[in-house]
């Protein structure tokens, strides 16, 4: 738990990411157990709270930590490649699933929460197998996840986690770590759950008060598929099945909706995590993210997985989602600086349903906050204020998650320069390097027995 003594961080800037995107110089804010007591001039505050343990921050600016709103655990990093989805999930994912032993996953986990805390992600909703492992790693780590069960319900989907699983979750980890464990429904996809299972799983949402998380309209092939499984598009389909009446809905990727569907969403308060690194190493397609933001949909952005990205870095994300919303539309105003980053920040918030307590730096909300260097290359010039000020468009098309050096969850500091409090990177790291030929392994000997060795190994 955080230390009850207050605690005064003292950086260059704040940039707060409140309604009017203020940033704020020669400020401060005032962590008071999990959450920020304050913001403001830092001379004040130093003097109206003199027992305060204070923080200096040279050469450093602080904002709200980064909420990746889609994202799996793995191995895979790497080996996945060059395949669209459909025949990678064949060749690749699913094979994997069936030979993933709960250790494999736990360690996972550990790996890329770590990596996520190190780039300044704060928040993660991880769609990922064993998830009581999972929640281990984010307990111990120190970051903030929304827990979403890999779940299969169908009968040619067996071999993922079951909605068993995932209740057992619900049961048993809502509200640990002080809250920062968040467990909600997953489905891998509809179609991996029969008609029984897509109502348990819905119904499970409500009866747990949570979110129900899927993947949908990845793809274009997906279109056909709805249209013969229920005669309308994925949106529509998804509404009538009920998936939208869960207290929350949410979708990742979203790359293939209509005007239709997009209003559809926007009504019923689903959120939606746009992956453009994935959506453009898969071929996947570009979504409509401009038209999701003018209907008022809340849309996060997300790094999808380790296999499909191949990192977890969320700069690097939000500089690629606006360069791929300029040449969508053939706009270069389009998806600009400070709409990615409130993506990265509020949006992701909102899409998770709390808005209100991440996503901003302001008294009130939780204490999840990332230093960035300044003094970098990257962030030179730093122009804070005026015709030129460049702050937020350094962060969102320069900063790479090497440049963080703090990062703070729930009151608690877990990255200190650049380094884990709370765990040794480097035996997490020999601990996957042990794990990972074993897993290899198996699944090669799984492809081997279905005839699938040719297709994984030949020429890409």
């Amino acid at each position: 738990m955080p230390s009850a003594a207050p605690l005064l961080l003292v950086p260059d800037h704040v940039v707060t990411m409140d309604d009017t995107r203020t940033v704020l110089s020669d400020a401060a804010v005032l962590v008071r157990g999990d959450t920020i007591d304050a913001v403001g001039p830092s001379d004040e505050l130093a003097r109206a709270h003199p027992h305060a343990r204070r923080l200096d921050l040279p050469d450093r600016l602080l904002m709200p930590g980064l909420v990746n709103a889609h994202h799996h655990s793995g191995l895979l990093r790497g080996t996945a490649e060059h395949l669209p989805v459909w025949e990678w999930l064949r060749l690749h994912i699913d094979p994997m699933h069936r030979v993933l032993r709960p250790d494999e996953a736990e360690a996972a986990a550990w790996l890329c929460y770590a990596e996520g805390l190190l780039g300044g992600t704060t928040t993660v909703v991880d769609m990922w197998r064993y998830m009581e492992g999972a929640a281990r790693a984010a307990s111990a780590l120190g970051n903030r996840v929304v827990t979403v069960n890999y779940v299969g319900a169908h009968p040619d989907f067996d071999y993922f986690d079951t909605l068993d699983d995932n209740e057992r979750m619900l049961r048993e980890w809502t509200g640990a770590a002080n809250g920062r464990i968040m467990p909600w429904v997953g489905l891998e996809h509809p179609f991996y759950a029969d008609e029984a299972g897509q109502r348990r799983a819905i119904a499970m949402a409500r009866d747990y008060d949570t979110g129900l998380y899927t993947h949908c309209s990845e793809s274009e092939i997906e279109l056909a598929d709805f249209d013969a499984r229920h005669g309308a598009r994925p949106m529509i389909a998804l509404d009538r099945l009920g998936f939208f009446d869960a207290p929350r809905a949410m979708i990742a990727h979203a790359v293939w909706l209509d005007d239709d569907e997009v209003g559809l969403i926007a009504e019923r308060g689903v959120g939606v995590s746009h992956n453009p690194v994935s959506n453009m190493k898969l071929a996947s397609g570009m979504a409509p993210v401009a038209e999701m933001l003018a209907a008022g949909v809340a849309v996060g952005i997300g790094t999808d997985g380790e296999k499909e990205n191949n990192n977890l870095d969320m700069f690097e994300e939000m500089k690629v989602a606006s360069l791929l919303g300029k040449l969508r539309t053939m706009d270069a105003a389009a998806m600009d600086s400070w709409q990615v980053l409130e993506m990265a920040t509020r949006g992701g918030a909102r899409a998770i349903g709390r808005g209100d307590e991440l996503g901003a730096i302001a008294a009130g909300r939780k204490a999840d906050l990332v230093a960035v260097r300044t003094d970098t290359p990257r962030m030179t010039p730093l122009l804070a204020d005026g015709a030129h000020a460049n702050l937020h468009h350094n962060l969102v098309h320069a900063v790479r998650g090497s440049d963080v050096d703090l990062t703070m969850v729930d009151g608690d500091v877990v990255v200190r320069d650049g380094r884990l409090v709370n765990a040794d990177l480097g035996e997490i790291i020999a601990r996957v390097r042990a794990l990972a030929p074993g897993l290899f392994e198996r699944r090669r000997a799984y492809l081997e027995s279905v005839g699938e060795l040719e297709g994984l190994y030949g020429e890409r």
